[in-house]
C-alpha cells in the first residue's frame, strides 16, 4: 500500500518496550524502598494491596485518567496517610516510582530500527502513559513528546492525535499513526484522520468490529523497511 508519509507519531508503552515487566519492577522495588523506609506502610500494603489502593484511587479520581504519574503520587500518599506513616516521604518514594518507571528494556528490533525511520521523517512520541524520553535517553530521536497528560485527554481522543499533526505542521493524512492497541492507536488514529500502522507483537487480538490499519506488521524494523522501500514519504517530505 503506497500513501505519502511526511511525518509519523508513535506510541512507546508496548510498541518500543514492554510494559509489563516495568509495572512488576515498580512495584516490588517500590515495596522494598517502603520495607526499608516506612515498614508500617509495607506491612499494610504488601504489593497485592499497594495494587488494589491503585485501583481504588483511579476510580475515586477519573477526571485524572490522563495524568497516571499524578495517580501513583496520589496512590503513594493515600498509603503512607492510611499507614500512619510520615506522609513526607511521598516526595521521595514518588522517585523511586519514577525512576524505574524510565528503565525500559527495548523489543529487540526497536532501537535500531527507530534511529532508522527517525533518520527518514519527523517522528513524535504519542502516548497515554508517563514514560520520560529525556530520562529514557532517546529524546534526540523524537521532534517532541506528548503525552495524555500535558494534553489532558487520552487516545483514543482525536484531539490528541490532531495536535500532534498541528506540531508536526502536517496534515493529518500525511502523518502515519504507529502503535500497538486496536482501540486506543489505530481506532483512534482512524477517527482522527491519520494513517495507522499496527504494530502486533501478539498481545492483542484484533476486534472485528474495527476497520483494518493501513499496514501490519509485527516488529517495527519491517516498517523501516517498508519506508526504506521507497514509498512515497521521499517525495513528500522533500
Amino acid at each position: 500500500m503506497n500513501f505519502p508519509v511526511r511525518a509519523i507519531s508513535l506510541d512507546l508503552d508496548d510498541t518500543l518496550w514492554p510494559f509489563a515487566p516495568i509495572g512488576d519492577r515498580i512495584e516490588r522495588t517500590l515495596h522494598d524502598w517502603f520495607v526499608a523506609h516506612s515498614p508500617v506502610t509495607a506491612e499494610h500494603f504488601p504489593i497485592e494491596e499497594m495494587r488494589a489502593l491503585r485501583e481504588r484511587v483511579f476510580a475515586e479520581f477519573p477526571q485524572h485518567a490522563h495524568d497516571l504519574g499524578l495517580l501513583r503520587r496520589l496512590t503513594i500518599e493515600r498509603a503512607l496517610r492510611e499507614s500512619g506513616s510520615d506522609p513526607t516521604l511521598a516526595s521521595a518514594a514518588h522517585a523511586i516510582f519514577f525512576r524505574e518507571r524510565n528503565r525500559v528494556d527495548f523489543y529487540p528490533d526497536a532501537p535500531d530500527a527507530l534511529r532508522r525511520i527517525a533518520a527518514r521523517v519527523p517522528v513524535a512520541a504519542l502516548s497515554n502513559g508517563n514514560a520520560d524520553l529525556v530520562e529514557i535517553g532517546i529524546a534526540p530521536l523524537f521532534r517532541f513528546q506528548l503525552g495524555a497528560r500535558e494534553y489532558g485527554s487520552a487516545k483514543p481522543d482525536p484531539g490528541i492525535f490532531l495536535e500532534a499533526c498541528r506540531r508536526l505542521d502536517v496534515a493529518p493524512h500525511e502523518v502515519l499513526h504507529v502503535g500497538d492497541h486496536p482501540e486506543m492507536d489505530v481506532a483512534g488514529a482512524i477517527g482522527a484522520g491519520l494513517r495507522s500502522c499496527w504494530i502486533d507483537r501478539g498481545d492483542h487480538q484484533w476486534p472485528e468490529a474495527l476497520p483494518p490499519a493501513d499496514l501490519h506488521f509485527t516488529t517495527l524494523t519491517a516498517l523501516a523497511d517498508w519506508l526504506d522501500d521507497g514509498h512515497p514519504h521521499q517525495e513528500q517530505a522533500a
